[in-house]
C-alpha cells in the first residue's frame, strides 16, 4: 500500500524496509524531519485510503492534508461496476462515466456515496459491496477534493512513489531465482537506500567511528 509524504525540499532519495505500520510510521517520520519537514509550509500525506495510513498521518504529522490517491480511488468503481452491469460493457462505462468523471474526479463524493446508497440490485453480495464502497467513500470525502487539491499544485495520484518502490525495492530483492530472509532484504534495502540517499560513505564514516 503506497504511502507518500511530501518532503519541502527536494533531495533524492528513498527509505523502506519490511516492518510493521508502527515502526514504518516512525521511520517515515524521521525521514521526513530530517529532510526539514518541520520548516514545510504545507504538508502532505497521500495513501491509498487503508485506515492505517490515516492512523499513522495523525500520530506523527498531525495536520498534513491528507489525500487518497485518484487512481485508488477510481479502483473502487472499476471493481464495482462489472458486478452491477455484468456482462454489460456498455452500461459499465455509462456508469462509470457518471460516477467517476462527474462525481469522484470533480471531488462530489456526497453525491457519490448518495448514489452508492440509492443502487438497487437483487443479489445480496452486490448490494454488500456496493455499501461497502459507499462507506469507503465517505469515510475519506475530505480526502477527495481533488479540484481543490488540484488548484494547490498538490500531486494527487502515488504513481510516482509506487514506481520508486518498483525500482528501488524490486528491481534489487525480486530478480529471478533471489531468496531472501527478511534479515537479509531489510539489510540490502539499508544499503541500497544509503546509496541512492548519497550517505553512503557517512554510513561508513560512522562505523569506523564506532
Amino acid at each position: 500500500m503506497p504511502f507518500a509524504i511530501r518532503i519541502p525540499r527536494p533531495i533524492p532519495g528513498p527509505t523502506g524496509a519490511i516492518e510493521t505500520a508502527e515502526e514504518f510510521g516512525r521511520r517515515i517520520y524521521l525521514e521526513a524531519w530530517n529532510r526539514g519537514w518541520s520548516r514545510a509550509q504545507k504538508k502532505v500525506v497521500m495513501g491509498d485510503g487503508a485506515d492505517w495510513i490515516w492512523n499513522l498521518a495523525d500520530q506523527h504529522v498531525p495536520g498534513a492534508v491528507q489525500i487518497v490517491d485518484l487512481y485508488r480511488a477510481r479502483q473502487h468503481l472499476w471493481d464495482l461496476a462489472p458486478r452491477l452491469y455484468p456482462n454489460d460493457p456498455a452500461g459499465q462505462r455509462a456508469w462509470i462515466i457518471v460516477h467517476q468523471k462527474r462525481l469522484l474526479d470533480k471531488g462530489k463524493i456526497e453525491k457519490l456515496v448518495l448514489s452508492l446508497r440509492s443502487t438497487q440490485s437483487t443479489n445480496p453480495d452486490v448490494l454488500q459491496k456496493t455499501r461497502t464502497e459507499a462507506d469507503y467513500f465517505e469515510r475519506n470525502a475530505e480526502r477527495m477534493r481533488y479540484p481543490k487539491f488540484r488548484r494547490q499544485h498538490l500531486f494527487i495520484g502515488s504513481g510516482v512513489i509506487e514506481a520508486g518502490c518498483k525500482t528501488v525495492i524490486g528491481s534489487r530483492l525480486k530478480q529471478s531465482g533471489m531468496f531472501r530472509t527478511v534479515r537479509g532484504a531489510n539489510a540490502i534495502i539499508a544499503l541500497r537506500c544509503c546509496h541512492l540517499n548519497r550517505r553512503f560513505e557517512t554510513y561508513w564514516e560512522s562505523r569506523r567511528a564506532a
